[in-house]
């Protein structure tokens, strides 16, 4: 596919601005999104000049690996999710990139690392429905991040919970939407591979000593006084700010 001009400046300034460096002055960081023609057209958004969609940034995981901090989520209006999105600070939360490409039409959700240098994120294709779910993973420390699908063809549903318990052992939870919709897997390979275990209609316990758990001594939040989401560190018996950054990420319009 050829790119009009306007287009494909605005591609370029997009892949410009999720490239470039975010820079932790103490107050809520904007993650810089341009909404182009075809970013309306792939999400079926009308939004005409006078009356603009808002974008918004929806942060969903958090994991704090030794002085590497990294935040999951996307970019979404009010009806359609628009671009995934993975922070990265290599720096206890001073300067942010984005490690990895942004996809359209997905999010991220979950996060776990098992160590420094192994981690995974789930994810999945929201538009029009949950569907392809999969898992981002590093071998690297997150520095780099390979995208491994769950199923091998097209599939509805979405990761409802995942855990490793060691680099090549763990256990994720589909949940496909209907009929016998609760899958349990198991993978021996690190997520590379997946057999299931059982499926049912109903829901499907996760097993014992299984289940995502958020970093200790860490946390990540809604802020409604600020329009933002906090990363925080519990130092002593307070919370204390590391980094934020602006729910309102710009706005599509025609």
């Amino acid at each position: 596919m050829i790119l009009r001009p306007a287009a494909l400046l605005m591609a370029i300034a997009a892949l410009l601005s999720a490239q470039t460096p975010l820079v932790n002055e103490g107050k809520p960081m904007r993650v810089a999104f341009q909404c182009s023609a075809e970013d309306m057209n792939a999400a079926g958004l009308s939004c005409p000049s006078e009356e603009p969609c808002p974008v918004y940034l929806e942060l969903n995981g958090f994991q704090a690996v030794g002085q590497r901090l990294f935040a999951s989520g996307d970019l979404h209006t009010n009806s359609a999710t628009l671009y995934s999105v993975l922070l990265a600070s290599e720096d206890a939360g001073h300067t942010w990139t984005e490690p990895h490409p942004r996809e359209s039409a997905v999010t991220l959700d979950q996060m776990q690392f098992i160590d420094f240098q192994y981690g995974w994120i789930s994810g999945e294709t929201i538009q029009p429905l949950p569907r392809n779910p999969f898992l981002l993973i590093t071998t690297d420390g997150g520095k780099t991040w390979k995208e491994q699908p769950i199923f091998e063809d097209e599939h509805p549903g979405s990761i409802e919970k995942f855990r490793f318990d060691s680099r090549n052992d763990g256990v994720v939870l589909i949940d496909t939407g209907a009929g016998m919709r609760h899958q349990l897997f198991e993978s021996k390979t690190g997520g590379m591979n997946w057999m299931m275990l059982h499926e049912s209609a109903d829901p499907v316990p996760f097993p014992a000593n299984h289940g995502v758990t958020e970093t200790p001594g860490w946390r990540l939040r809604p802020d409604a006084s600020t329009h933002s989401y906090q990363i925080e560190k519990l130092e002593g018996e307070r919370w204390a700010s590391v980094a934020s950054f602006q729910v309102e990420a710009g706005s599509c319009h025609e």
